[in-house]
Parts: C-alpha cells; sequence; structure tokens
C-alpha cells in the first residue's frame, strides 16, 4: 500500500481534507487543487491516499489504481462490494489517524472524485458513525444508498457538497442527482452544484468548494 500523499499548511494544521483520486489516477491528481485552496485556508492539513492497483473488469481487466473493481457499466454500476468496503476501512482508519494527530472531528472532510467520491459517500453515510466536518462529492454516484438505508444522527448531520458536470459522459448527471435527493430525502444539509463541463474539475468548482469549506472552517 503505497503511502498517502501529506501536504502540510503553512500554520499548524487545525483542519484536514482526505481527498480521494479517481479511477485510474493516483495521489497526486489532486495536488494541484490541494494546494490551490490552501492558498485560503491557511491551517487545512491535506491527506491524498492512493488506490491499490488491481484489475477492472470493464476496463479489459487492465490493472490501475481502482478503489474497487467495477464488473458492468450499465444500467447502474455493478461492482464489487468487499473492495468497496475495504477502502471505506481505509478511509475510516485515515480520519481515526488525524483525530488522534488533534485535528477535531468536525474539522476533518472527506472528499472523492468519481469513484473516489462513491467511497467517500458510502464511508461517510454508511461506514463512519461519528462526527465529520462534511463531504464534498465531485462527479460521482452513490451505488450502496437506497432506500434501505438509515442515518445515525451523526450520519445525518454531516452536511455534504454535491458538484457535477452538466455533460458528463462517464457518470451521466443524473447518477449524481439522485445521490444528492437521497441526501436530502435522508434529512442531511445538502446543496448541489452544476457546472457546463465533462467530466473533470473546473477552477469556478474549486473556488465555491474553497467557499464552502471556509464557511465550515472559520
Amino acid at each position: 500500500m503505497t503511502d498517502p500523499l501529506i501536504i502540510e499548511p503553512n500554520h499548524t494544521a487545525d483542519a484536514c481534507v482526505i481527498w480521494l483520486h479517481g479511477l485510474g489516477a493516483d495521489r497526486y491528481d489532486f495536488l494541484p487543487v490541494a494546494e490551490a485552496l490552501q492558498q485560503r485556508l491557511h491551517s487545512t492539513r491535506f491527506v491524498l491516499p492512493q488506490a491499490p492497483t488491481r484489475a477492472v473488469t470493464i476496463n479489459g481487466g487492465y490493472a490501475m489504481p481502482s478503489w474497487y473493481n467495477i464488473i458492468a457499466m450499465n444500467p447502474a454500476r455493478a461492482i464489487d462490494q468487499g473492495q468497496l468496503e475495504a477502502s471505506a476501512q481505509m478511509l475510516c482508519g485515515l480520519i481515526e489517524e488525524q483525530q488522534a494527530s488533534g485535528i477535531a472531528p468536525e474539522r476533518i472532510f472527506i472528499a472523492g472524485f468519481s469513484q473516489g467520491g462513491a467511497v467517500v459517500l458510502h464511508t461517510a453515510y454508511i461506514t463512519w458513525t461519528g462526527p465529520l466536518g462534511g463531504v464534498l462529492a465531485l462527479s460521482t454516484y452513490a451505488p450502496t444508498f437506497d432506500e434501505k438505508v438509515e442515518l445515525a444522527a451523526s450520519q445525518q448531520r454531516t452536511p455534504a457538497l454535491c458538484l457535477h458536470g452538466q455533460n458528463d459522459e462517464v457518470v451521466i448527471n443524473a447518477m449524481g442527482r439522485s445521490a444528492y435527493e437521497y441526501l436530502k430525502g435522508w434529512g442531511v444539509d445538502a446543496a448541489w452544484r452544476e457546472y457546463p463541463m465533462g467530466h473533470q474539475v473546473l477552477p469556478q468548482e474549486i473556488a465555491d468548494i474553497g467557499d464552502w469549506l471556509a464557511q465550515r472552517l472559520h
């Protein structure tokens, strides 16, 4: 297992964002985003973990960094649930490490793009039952959300910012919107933002994320 990339802020860290990359990317993928956000979040540490390299069925069995295997794309993703849960447990371990380092749990945020976002949503609202600062779900979906899910009180109090491209050809907009609608239905303080983009990240989106984090870390 590759160690996470840790970007320390200029000031003593009193908050943390743990950010999971998408399928086939690596821990350096969101380094420029972390550095940009630290320009205004001067005491926020960023932790960028690396997914294990494993065979991915939808990509012809080719091995690449992946938080879980995707077996089929349509109509909804068919995934390896055990691998998703293992990635969620890894993320819980990182949250616990940040708490042990002195960061209050209410100042720990988990973020993820695409497949990483699916892990983040599963972790925040199904696996992790302690307090959290919030969730950033970028261009992602929630393969484990359904009507049977019942949130703990601490999970219900965890706010979410869901961001998606209007023209996303990889994770269609409706999949992201569905995850957001589940959160709203469960009483979560969830916000939805969409942008004129495909499966990517835009500067305006990063600025909006910075605003959202700054409001919660003032």
